[in-house]
């Protein structure tokens, strides 16, 4: 693809599970939330989680935590009038996990999340004349620590949790773009715009952003997360689950979405 005078293509990532792993962090620190408010009776698998996540609602890891706490004691025979867990205790507890015990110096899982791109991917996406940004359920310091503090850049576009309501809500998706406009004058306003994602409501998202907005092209490009890919039946199995949700196709890796497969997507 070569760099034009306008530029037609914006392309939109999401960040758990596409630029980073997140199955030893915040998969992690849900599995031990629920464990814990649990009273260790019940410690959800990666395919439990998958399963919840799958029905396109619980992007939110708190919210997936609470649910599977909730889930567990209707199981029991306790309604979820009868738990009385408050959500900001549940929230705290997952924090502890996950961002660590120091407030000022993180020391959590999230410390060691494996990266599943390289600075110089995006760098290429410029030359080739894309714009990009980001639109993420984390929070925004969650968010900025990967790519600020892990893969040293500052985009100029980062729609986190407190920007938006959570997906499948599109609002935080239309904010990205119009940001990148804001920011681009050469952008074009009938751009098309690639959501890139890991999750069933990552693609419900660009369904919906479609049909709010037919004035430009809308496409959901899937991702599969590494802890799908240990299994070659499960792997098939996750990308027909993308692909079902509207995926216009599922990639292994973010860096395979090359310029030239961004060109054969878009048409043009």
């Amino acid at each position: 693809m070569t760099t034009q005078s306008s530029t037609q293509t914006i392309i939109i990532f999401d960040i758990d599970g596409v630029i980073r792993d997140v199955s030893g962090s915040y998969r992690r620190a849900l599995a031990d939330t629920v464990e814990y408010f649990t009273n260790n009776a019940y410690r959800p698998t990666s395919t439990d989680i998958d399963n919840l996540k799958s029905e396109g609602i619980w992007n939110n890891d708190w919210e997936a935590s609470q649910e599977l706490i909730h889930r567990y004691f209707e199981q029991t025979g306790k309604s979820r009038h009868q738990n009385q867990i408050n959500y900001e205790t549940i929230v705290a507890f997952f924090q502890s996990r996950y961002r660590g015990t120091d407030p000022d110096n993180w020391n959590g899982y999230i410390c060691d999340e494996p990266l599943l791109l390289q600075s110089k991917y995006l760098e290429n996406l410029t030359n080739a004349g894309i714009a990009w940004g980001f639109f993420s359920g984390a929070t925004r310091a969650s968010a900025t620590y990967v790519l600020e503090k892990r893969l040293n850049i500052k985009p100029s576009v980062l729609i986190a949790m407190e920007d938006a309501p959570g997906k499948p809500d599109p609002t935080g998706l239309f904010a990205a773009v119009r940001h990148l406009e804001e920011n681009n004058s050469k952008i074009s306003n009938s751009a098309t715009v690639l959501y890139v994602g890991d999750t069933v409501a990552d693609m419900y998202t660009v369904e919906k952003a479609r049909s709010q907005d037919s004035k430009r092209k809308w496409l959901g490009v899937g991702v599969l997360p590494p802890h799908v890919q240990k299994l070659p039946s499960r792997r098939d199995a996750y990308a027909e689950l993308l692909i079902d949700a509207g995926a216009e196709v599922a990639f292994c890796n973010v860096q395979d979405l090359t310029p030239a497969r961004v060109q054969a997507l878009v048409g043009e």
